[in-house]
């Protein structure tokens, strides 16, 4: 193992986030006199502290793998300044549109009336809760926290693939993957610049006080987890850690004349503002689910009423169906009259004839995505899947053609990645973290989650994938 980190390096055809950015000169330069093996030494350090520090990750579909930590890459990807505020802009414009349809369904569902959505989209929805109807929320903020999923293809285009506005997870790694850079290769980071990722902690518990129940002045907030087996428990500690606030499971918490109380040893405790990190069928075994045992029975009449605030809000799982997501520059449109800043990938609707023929037609070249799915699961990439693979899925699509949409298959930048001792290309997406009480923030940067095996289109964590940190350069 000798030479330099970027002797070599060769990101074939695609569009490469490093060698293509004007803001990478510097880390560039100081890279490429980074010895290879100095590289591979720090990198690994820095992956047995994250071990030590308990930054886990937990794969439901790996038995062995039942506490591993979320495999991290030392070499960072660089996002222009100019970049990043195409980005911001553009994601408020969606957490912004996505939270004016939630409150228009849940209330006067004008963009149904008016034939912008069809009906059955939204109310036959497996994620549409009648419960919410004519529920009203504090700045008619439903969607409070945001992971917007973005790609690169080869023409250089930012596109959002899908947005995650149920319970979105990632954003400790963004912090912690800045701390580990910051010890591990302080001379790489020194002098750039970097756009900060520290207050997103401050950030979110004061979005969290602005959906607090009116009145309330110094409002209690707690994180609600479904406990230490689920997948990022680690992120749920991490959370309340940075926000200041108690981390309960739903045995800590009861309702008492619609109002909820946290278990303390000093007594019952009024609780103002939930962080919900457990889905809406789990939250109440009296409203949804009557077997679950994470959730809090009577938090629904609770919130009804007024006397607790949640975030992410019940319901707001319609927002992040892949169905609904083809329509979203027409709701961008309707409710802003602005045409989306980020694009959406061209999206077919096996659910309407014409979608389901041509996804048929062109299995082979098209990406074929369960509509309520997340995590990367029940995804078939038609030029990689087998025979098989290809006539099952033909199966699934004409056994129940509305849970599924079809996409082309998009070449997604790649950035440079250590792998067994060299720096090869591997593909690459953008999570960026949208807090919203009263206004949004963006988190500058956002998680990059890297395709760790070569080939492949697959970033999900809970498929393998890594991260990396991401610099915004002032």
């Amino acid at each position: 193992m000798t030479g330099f980190a970027l002797d070599g390096y060769d990101p074939q055809q695609f569009y490469c986030e490093m060698l293509r950015c004007t803001a990478t000169a510097v880390l560039g330069e100081r890279l490429k006199q980074l010895p290879i093996k100095e590289l591979t030494r720090r990198a690994a350090n820095a992956e047995q502290a994250m071990y030590n520090f308990g930054i886990t990750f937990t794969v439901y579909s790996d038995a062995n793998a039942i506490d591993r930590i979320l495999p991290f890459d030392a070499i960072p990807r660089v996002i222009a300044i100019d970049e990043w505020r195409r980005i911001e802009t553009g994601v408020i414009q969606r957490v912004t549109a996505l939270n004016l349809l939630l409150h228009d369904i849940y209330h006067e569902q004008k963009i149904i009336k008016d034939g912008v959505l069809p009906a059955d989209l939204i109310l036959g929805n497996s994620n549409y809760r009648p419960q919410m109807q004519g529920v009203d929320l504090p700045h008619k903020a439903y969607v409070n926290i945001c992971g917007t999923d973005i790609i690169r293809g080869g023409d250089g285009e930012f596109r959002v693939l899908e947005d995650n506005a149920r319970t979105p997870s990632g954003v400790s790694y963004v912090i912690e993957n800045r701390h580990m850079m910051l010890r591990a290769f302080p001379d790489l980071v020194n002098g750039l610049g970097l756009r900060p990722v520290d207050e997103y902690g401050s950030r979110l518990a004061a979005a969290m006080r602005e959906l607090a129940p009116q009145g309330c002045v110094e409002p209690q907030i707690v994180l609600l987890s479904p406990g230490v087996y689920n997948s990022a428990y680690f992120e749920h500690v991490f959370l309340a850690r940075e926000m200041g606030v108690p981390l309960v499971e739903g045995r800590d918490l009861v309702v008492d004349n619609d109002r909820v109380f946290m278990r303390t040893i000093a007594g019952l405790h009024r609780v103002d503002v939930i962080y919900r990190r457990i889905n809406d069928d789990f939250l109440d075994p009296e409203a949804f689910r009557p077997d679950s045992a994470l959730g809090v029975s009577g938090l629904m009449r609770a919130y009804n009423k007024g006397n607790v605030g949640l975030a992410n809000a019940i319901g707001t799982g319609v927002a992040d169906d892949k169905a609904v997501y083809a329509y979203m520059p027409r709701i961008i449109r309707y409710y802003l009259s602005e045409e989306a800043i980020l694009p959406n990938v061209d999206t077919r609707l096996c659910r309407e004839s014409e979608g389901l023929a041509y996804t048929l037609a062109n299995l082979e070249r098209l990406v074929v995505k369960p509509v309520g799915e997340a995590g990367g699961y029940g995804i078939t990439i038609g030029p990689k899947a087998s025979r098989a693979e290809l006539d099952d899925c033909r199966e699934k699509l004409i056994a129940d053609p509305s849970n599924y949409i079809s996409q082309p298959c998009i070449d997604l930048s790649v950035s440079p990645t250590l792998i067994d001792g060299r720096v090869v290309p591997r593909h690459v997406d953008l999570r960026p973290f949208a807090v919203t009480g009263a206004s949004t923030w963006v988190l500058p940067g956002g998680l990059t989650r890297v395709a760790l095996k070569e080939g492949s289109l697959i970033v999900n964590s809970s498929q393998g994938g890594g991260s990396k940190d991401t610099w915004v350069l002032e």
